[in-house]
């Protein structure tokens, strides 16, 4: 009888429960950043992430099991500034405003380290983060559905559909951005604004 082949786990090993620890990860992180942004994924891997941090690979898979388990934290670690910066847009007083800020965001989360936005996107769709992808789209749909509840925002007569199609034009533009290698935050940032602005207002 077949046996069903287990996945590994990309969850830490353990928590970092101490200064110390918590900047042991840190390091590991950053050390596996860097691989990514200059050898790319056929550099990448534990030992050369290790040698990196200045860490044994022992010391790494204390808190990482697998290099899948590295890569789910780090895209973890890269999503928490771009998640933060959609307070800004949360706070608008209006719909146009809001959704400026929501493009900001977004722009500013690819172009920040752009080589490694692009490459942790193939592996976001690579590896089973379902959990955590709802969680934060969940949260962006709550967003967006809210700034059409302003007073100036334009009538909609399916608030899911809009919101959904609202997310797919900024989302879409910039991943495509991203995966042509492109470095103008400020171009890229007021073709999405034309785009969403033309949605809403067509």
């Amino acid at each position: 009888m077949a046996t069903r082949k287990r996945r590994p786990s990309l969850k830490p090993r353990k928590q970092p429960c101490q200064a110390r620890s918590s900047e042991t990860v840190n390091i590991i992180l950053e050390a596996a950043a860097r691989i990514l942004e200059t050898r790319g994924f056929a550099g990448y891997t534990t030992n050369a992430v290790a040698e990196r941090a200045g860490v044994s690979i022992g010391s790494l898979y204390q808190y990482f099991p697998n290099k899948d388990a590295l890569t789910a934290a780090l895209i973890d670690r890269e999503t928490v500034p771009f998640v933060s910066a959609l307070a800004g847009a949360a706070q608008a007083k209006n719909c146009l405003t809001g959704f400026d800020r929501l493009i900001e965001a977004a722009v500013a989360h690819q172009m920040r380290r752009p080589e490694l936005a692009r490459l942790l996107d193939f592996e976001e769709r690579r590896l089973p983060l379902s959990h955590r992808d709802l969680r934060v789209a969940d949260h962006i749909t709550d967003l967006v559905a809210a700034l059409f509840k302003h007073d100036d925002a334009p009538v909609v007569t399916d608030l899911a559909l809009a919101t959904a199609d609202v997310m797919a034009i900024v989302k879409g533009m910039v991943d495509a951005a991203g995966e042509r290698g492109e470095r103008d935050a400020d171009a890229l940032a007021c073709r999405v604004r034309k785009a969403v602005c033309g949605y809403l207002c067509a």
